[in-house]
């Protein structure tokens, strides 16, 4: 048998690009014109610090501007390349085609190993990079807003608003050119655990429909299932906390840099978390057994994989030995295009991350809008809604003699939060967009897996755009 060459990170996602507009009717064209990044910037600047000075390496990528503002995250990573940024500024933009975020995709990196900084030394890097950025409008609240990725997060992006706002002061909606904030800085409750959230609500959805469960071989319902996860992150943990937590999901292994744990009684995901927070990785942790060679654990049997930490985790290499019959992809592009096609030609099913890791930027665009609107989500109509659940209660009361239990009284008359309001509109953007993918998987004979139907979804969606923009 011949061996099949293993796809880049870009060229998997171009691969998959091309197999899913091969099914739809586009005007000769603009499908190479979809698939191409618009534009990348790439920036090398010197920040002196330690007696002497250190010269980075930094892109920005602009896959599409169909819709403005270009979102996406900026990664802090030491092989950090041109080709993951473009492939990253792609998926960007498919996944807000996906969840109806109207924004075009784009994606930074910045070559650094975070661990060999101080944080002032961090900072420092930090904003020299944003502002070579703000210079060329790759950081702008109209036109490219940056989000956490891999290695940064709400305090990077709070330097980088404050580098924006001290170079242009002048500009009323500044603190949008970037989401992903503390709270205190113009962020929004919800931003840090949204895209392990989205996971969460992806895989119920998917539960609600006993034709996609069977397809899997898995019994309905979630509590109860087995799961590995592959990275214990801002995504893997919020995704395993709340999967475990609220749906009863059992974790009996989970893979980290400097290896993995097993327990098949199932891991306490909060415990393991402390662990590795205070002791920098998961060895020593008493929940388990450890096992050095973590990326084995991928082939462990158990009811749904999760790879939730970088792209090309399962290739060509390993897939034979995959043993999950359900894999959802919370990294971005884990599985790698000729992979997949061997998965899915074995009755895998894959949940993909153009769709499943799409809560992070759906929740970024509330940020955002809440930022351009300049006032929090329910502070107009919280004491309304308040009153009016008192209300109804009284009135509950009067007309059946009967006092109400005190925990409905609460929740009737608790008033809506703003959390309350992110993770509502985070979970009604997550099960549309699954139910607009079953549906072309279901209707469309030459659609054989919900990877190829959410690109077709996002890709008409985008096509649209471009019609009545007259390009």
């Amino acid at each position: 048998m011949t061996k099949v060459r293993e796809f880049s990170f870009l060229e998997s996602v171009d691969a998959m690009y091309d197999k899913a507009v091969a099914t739809v009717d586009l005007p000769p064209g603009l499908a190479v014109n979809m698939k191409v990044c618009n534009n990348i910037y790439e920036v090398r600047f010197p920040v002196g610090f330690r007696g002497g000075y250190r010269v980075f390496s930094g892109w920005r990528a602009v896959h599409s501007e169909h819709r403005l503002p270009a979102k996406g995250g900026i990664r802090y990573a030491p092989d950090v390349n041109q080709g993951e940024v473009e492939a990253l500024a792609s998926l960007m933009t498919f996944k807000c085609a996906l969840v109806d975020v109207p924004f075009g995709g784009s994606k930074g990196g910045l070559r650094i190993d975070t661990r060999k900084y101080r944080p002032d030394e961090i900072e420092r890097i930090t904003r020299r990079f944003a502002r070579e950025l703000i210079k060329k409008d790759y950081i702008h609240p109209s036109l490219n807003v940056p989000a956490p990725d891999m290695g940064t997060g709400a305090r990077e992006m709070a330097w980088i608003a404050d580098t924006y706002r001290m170079l242009k002061p002048e500009d009323i909606n500044g603190i949008a050119c970037v989401t992903g904030k503390p709270v205190s800085q113009g962020g929004i409750p919800g931003r840090e655990e949204a895209t392990g959230r989205g996971v969460q609500y992806g895989l119920r959805e998917m539960f609600r429909h006993a034709k996609d469960v069977k397809r899997t071989g898995l019994s309905p319902g979630l509590a109860g299932k087995t799961a590995v996860i592959q990275g214990l992150g801002n995504v893997g943990y919020h995704a395993a906390r709340n999967l475990s937590a609220e749906d009863g999901m059992k974790f009996i292994g989970v893979i980290e840099r400097d290896g993995a744990i097993v327990n098949e009684k199932g891991i306490d995901i909060e415990k393991l978390k402390s662990h590795i927070i205070e002791k920098g990785g998961v060895k020593g942790f008493r929940g388990g057994k450890f096992v050095a060679k973590g990326n084995t654990v991928l082939e462990m049997k158990c009811d749904i994989l999760i790879p939730a930490a970088m792209e090309n985790q399962i290739t060509m290499a390993n897939v034979k030995r995959i043993k999950a019959p359900l894999i959802a992809e919370a990294a971005n592009g884990p599985v790698t295009f000729h992979a997949a096609e061997y998965l899915t030609n074995n009755g895998v099913v894959i949940i993909p991350d153009a769709y499943l890791n799409a809560g992070g930027v759906t929740v970024s665009y509330f940020e955002w809008i809440k930022n351009l609107a300049h006032i929090r989500f329910g502070r107009l109509e919280n004491r309304r809604d308040e009153l009016r659940g008192q209300r109804i209660t009284e009135m509950v009361e009067n007309m059946t003699g009967k006092k109400a239990p005190a925990h409905l009284v609460d929740h009737v008359t608790g008033g809506t939060e703003e959390i309350d309001l992110v993770r509502s509109g985070l979970d009604d953007s997550m099960r549309r967009a699954y139910q607009q993918i079953r549906e072309v998987f279901q209707s469309r004979r030459k659609v054989k897996d919900l990877r190829t139907a959410a690109f077709v979804v996002a890709i008409e969606k985008i096509s649209q755009a471009h019609h009545w923009m007259g390009v």
